[in-house]
């Protein structure tokens, strides 16, 4: 067994123990504190039902409803308190392995950019690959939006819910981003690239280093010497990659065991009409990736997605993009892809290309509305798939970031923000399916967008040495 396909299995080895561990934990150690935080939950949706119905808010009824409501919160925290710190070691060992990836990302992206775009050369090459890479992420975020928005009204997953409206002041718990232009741009833009690098602001980043790339290309013979650098640090980091990879089995035992000890497999019965339209509309996305994969690349196609197995797995048991970006790296290259694009393409990707997430956005929105009997117009969808499409770009590739930027959207079409709580406790399951497809749709977009270039080259061994070497 190779060195690549020993990871895989170890990896896969880990998910299936750390589920049996976590299904163990939850019946025989958690049993108790989630049957009291399901207790809470379900007597808050009651209390928050009678509060409804009292219209005198001064009155001694809705003060002691109120109150009420705050000590069932009050045990449904203390309980959550307790679990996750019984859950410490086992959440320990992924977070330990996201703080190392999230380590390595950064000057990941910084300075295999920096080389691709100063190797693309002048302006005028960085702008066409930067067409044809923009040409494919806004279309495949369109389509992942559309797919999205029509599925979710061919399954309408939330009519079954029959929610009433829930009070204006009910707390989700998420900060939700407001769809303020300054904002986006400030977003977009960085005032200091420490400071973006230490928060791990990858569109930052991607600005930064398209500037850094383009002047390094321009000044000549100095700038060849920086090239050089920045070569040489790539490789670096990607050798420290090859060390914090051999942790992943460990970070998706402790992952796993710990969402199965919280959740239960019940989470999946209970929303499992849900889960199962979600995924089937994620599986058909992936279809028409490759099927559109299969038109530019024909027979590569099934090796490109062979090749990120391991990457895939890695992004869906962490449930973060992010966990999977070096180890795609290699594999683009390893596929054939040249270094260049894989530098200047792949991190960009992970601004404007999250296919998953954007599949989720418009899927989960809906479902929120369709739970509480909104019903949106035609019109009104399209500008919620817009909304959504400009407020996604540069979403970070980590957990639940997706429901920060629904929560900021929903507002916008009076749809309860409240209703975000349906989603939560199924979110990780959610998030990991997006995870991965965030990591397909990226590597078929490296891989379309060498072949337009004529830069894709045969296949390289498994071992081989990758990486900024022509």
């Amino acid at each position: 067994m190779s060195k690549h396909n020993r990871l895989t299995f170890f990896i896969f080895l880990a998910l299936v123990i750390g589920v049996g561990l976590g299904y163990y934990l939850n019946v025989k150690t958690f049993s108790t504190y989630n049957d009291n935080i399901v207790k809470a939950e379900n007597r808050i949706k009651t209390l928050d039902g009678q509060i409804l119905k009292i219209k005198d808010s001064t009155g001694v009824a809705y003060t002691n409803l109120v109150a009420a409501k705050k000590t069932e919160q009050g045990v449904r925290a203390e309980n959550e308190k307790i679990r996750e710190k019984k859950l410490e070691p086992l959440t320990l060992l992924s977070d330990i392995f996201l703080r190392l990836i999230k380590m390595i990302v950064a000057p990941l992206v910084f300075t295999t950019l920096v080389v691709g775009v100063a190797k693309v050369g002048d302006i005028k090459a960085v702008g066409r690959i930067g067409g044809k890479t923009m040409l494919w992420f806004l279309s495949a975020s369109l389509l992942s939006l559309v797919l999205g928005m029509i599925m979710v009204n061919i399954f309408k997953p939330g009519l079954a819910m029959n929610l009433p409206l829930p009070p204006d002041n009910i707390d989700t718990g998420i900060q939700k981003a407001a769809l303020s232009v300054k904002d986006f741009i400030s977003h977009i833009v960085p005032s200091s690239m420490t400071e973006a690098m230490a928060t791990n602001e990858i569109l930052q980043i991607v600005v930064f280093s398209l500037f850094f790339g383009v002047a390094t290309a321009a000044i000549g013979e100095k700038g060849k010497i920086v090239i050089a650098f920045f070569d040489s640090v790539a490789h670096i980091i990607l050798k420290v990659t090859g060390y914090v990879m051999n942790f992943a089995p460990f970070a998706v035992f402790g992952a796993m065991a710990a969402i199965v000890a919280k959740q239960g497999l019940g989470v999946l019965s209970t929303y499992a009409l849900f889960i199962g339209e979600f995924y089937f509309s994620m599986f058909l996305l992936w279809a028409i990736l490759i099927f559109i994969g299969f038109l530019i690349l024909k027979g590569r196609v099934f090796n490109l997605m062979n090749r990120m197995k391991e990457p895939v797995m890695l992004a869906f048991s962490t449930a973060s993009s992010e966990a999977a970006f070096p180890k795609t790296m290699v594999q683009l290259e390893r596929f054939g892809c040249k270094d260049k694009i894989v530098s200047f393409v792949l991190p960009l990707g992970y601004s404007f290309n999250l296919d998953g997430s954007m599949l989720y956005m418009t899927f989960a929105s809906l479902f929120i509305a369709q739970s509480y009997g909104i019903h949106l117009s035609f019109d009104q969808q399209i500008t919620m798939l817009l909304i959504l499409m400009l407020t996604s770009k540069g979403i970070a590739g980590v957990p639940r970031a997706s429901l920060v930027v629904i929560a900021g959207t929903i507002a916008t079409f009076n749809i309860p923000e409240a209703g975000l709580a349906l989603l939560i406790g199924i979110d990780p399951l959610l998030d990991m399916g997006r995870s991965a497809t965030n990591v397909v749709g990226n590597s078929l977009a490296t891989a379309v967008v060498s072949k337009w270039e004529g830069a894709l080259t045969e296949p390289l061994e498994e071992n081989s040495e990758v990486l900024i070497n022509d």
